[in-house]
């Protein structure tokens, strides 16, 4: 399966009421601004989206909400991972038949597998649907990666066409470039190694960042895309201070203190996330005032 989706793809903040209830409105407005600001898809139920503590109701509630508020004008990515595996069998065929264009499917957590088991699970997701699967490796979230070797493997099932790379492991990163063609590509799962990891052949970026300042990440894919490669270097530097301050304490708990902060509106998070420190706050603070 030849996949061309290239560029920046951010991991959409789940907007929530004071009550911690889901903001549909806002959802829909954060939408439209990266539809307006040249992003490649958006991410729903990503770690960004805080999918761990959005129940199943609510996950199939907001799927609906998206396909039909992206009405194709977006490519429409879902994350529909689990340490469970006939869970994510479950959850990706409805998020399928809900129209989803693509599925995220995170390694397994806590209940860590062998690299058998990381293959056979993958690949049962896969056998159980049609929609593309992008693989999704974070060590430092998960505990786990997978082995070179099974990236190798699994890049070649036909339904597996690529990887979100959150290893911030440059020498595992060229190792899987290998694998990558036109039916398995690899985006980078860190805003601050866009530009390294574009230069081994990653197609883009799936991005926290994005959420913020969705047009300055694809104006810098797109530069180094097209040869451009000091003035897509030079926009990630300008912006590193800033991609550092969202990562300060756990992600998003600084990215929606800072989208709160310029206006967007996008709520409290939900537990056991809390609010940013003062100290996060006063770093934002300074930052966003810089950029002023």
């Amino acid at each position: 399966m030849k996949f061309t989706l290239k560029g920046s793809i951010p991991a959409l903040v789940t907007p929530f009421h004071d009550d911690f209830s889901i903001n549909f409105d806002k959802l829909g407005e954060l939408i439209e601004f990266q539809i307006e600001n040249g992003s490649a898809a958006i991410l729903i139920l990503g770690t960004t989206g805080e999918a761990p503590t959005i129940d199943y109701d609510e996950q199939i509630e907001i799927v609906k909400y998206t396909v039909a508020k992206a009405a194709g004008r977006i490519h429409v990515m879902v994350g529909s991972g689990s340490n469970d595996t006939a869970k994510s069998i479950k959850i990706s065929q409805e998020f399928e038949k809900l129209g989803a264009d693509s599925l995220l499917l995170i390694t397994p957590y806590y209940n860590r597998t062998n690299d058998s088991g990381m293959k056979k699970h993958f690949e049962a997701i896969a056998d159980s649907v049609n929609t593309p699967i992008i693989l999704y490796t974070v060590p430092v979230r998960t505990g786990c990666n997978i082995a070179p070797h099974v990236v190798e493997q699994l890049a070649q099932h036909p339904n597996i066409v690529g990887i979100k790379d959150a290893t911030g492991d440059f020498s595992y990163s060229t190792k899987i470039s290998r694998y990558l063609s036109d039916e398995f590509v690899m985006y980078s799962g860190n805003d601050d190694t866009i530009i390294p990891l574009l230069s081994i052949g990653a197609s883009g970026v799936i991005s926290v960042w994005a959420n913020f300042d969705p047009k300055a990440i694809s104006q810098m894919v797109e530069a180094y895309a097209e040869g451009r490669h000091k003035e897509a270097l030079a926009l990630q530097q300008e912006n590193l201070d800033f991609i550092n301050a969202l990562f300060t304490e756990t992600s998003p708990i600084p990215l929606r203190y800072a989208m709160n902060k310029a206006g967007f509106g996008v709520g409290p998070a939900r537990l056991p996330l809390d609010e940013l420190s003062d100290s996060g706050k006063a770093v934002i603070d300074t930052l966003l005032e810089a950029g002023e």
